[in-house]
């Protein structure tokens, strides 16, 4: 071997092995991809607490990627059904007498943070779950909304919070199961706001109490790892 083609493999060599030792500072899943299935709820005008009677069918897919150990983003995009009757559950007999619904198609675009409590990517330890939160923005879509009773884009702000757990399967999947809140500023999901209660129409809600939707549901992630460095097997 010439100097020159020694020195091209020192160089190589010298480059790898930096590579390598600042790869080993940071985590090697740096990608992941999921879906999941779940449920769409609601709480607001005609239904003040959740409730598992007007849970409606709801998917998600999404991209993370994990910025450390313990923190990760995740951009989500999630659609499915919404709804509730008065006549199913009623709040008292004002709601009988109102008999609203709505049923609608609501689609969600969001970007989260995620924080877990426990580090569950460390190799050398057998702990294959951590319970998580997660917080962050969101903007929401509904279509099938019917005549409506005032002014108002059907695209809104809101702020997705939350948890769940998630619980390794192998070194490329893991699951979680996932309860997600989120808060709007808009009180018009279920069509029902503020009205002239001097009408007896019973057309009305409360104009300060914004309306709420959740997701809860289990997703199944795909991780993609990066090319592990050598390591020394005696330290």
């Amino acid at each position: 071997m010439t100097l020159l083609g020694k020195f091209s493999a020192l160089h190589v060599g010298l480059l790898l092995t930096l590579a390598c030792t600042t790869g080993n500072a940071q985590i090697t899943q740096r990608s992941e991809v999921g879906f999941g299935l779940g449920t769409f709820n609601y709480t607001g005008d005609l239904v003040r607490t959740y409730n598992f009677t007007f849970s409606k069918p709801a998917v998600t897919v999404f991209y993370r990627a994990n910025i450390s150990k313990v923190v990760s983003f995740r951009a989500s995009l999630t659609a499915g059904k919404l709804g509730a009757s008065d006549t199913r559950v009623p709040i008292d007999a004002f709601a009988v007498k109102r008999n609203a619904s709505f049923n609608i198609f609501l689609s969600e675009i969001s970007g989260v943070y995620e924080y877990h409590f426990l580090d569950w990517r460390d190799d050398r330890r057998r702990l294959r779950f951590t319970p998580y939160l997660f917080a962050g923005l969101a903007l929401f879509n509904m279509t099938g909304v019917p005549t409506k009773t005032a002014q108002y884009s059907n695209v809104q702000l809101a702020i997705p919070f939350g948890g769940g757990i998630k619980y390794i399967l192998n070194p490329k999947y893991y699951i979680a199961l996932e309860f997600g809140v989120r808060k709007t500023f808009f009180d018009y999901l279920d069509n029902i706001s503020n009205g002239d209660p001097s009408f007896k129409n019973y057309q009305y809600g409360n104009k300060f109490d914004y309306d709420t939707y959740y997701f809860l549901g289990v997703t199944l992630t795909r991780t993609f790892y990066d090319i592990p460095c050598p390591t020394n097997p005696y330290k």
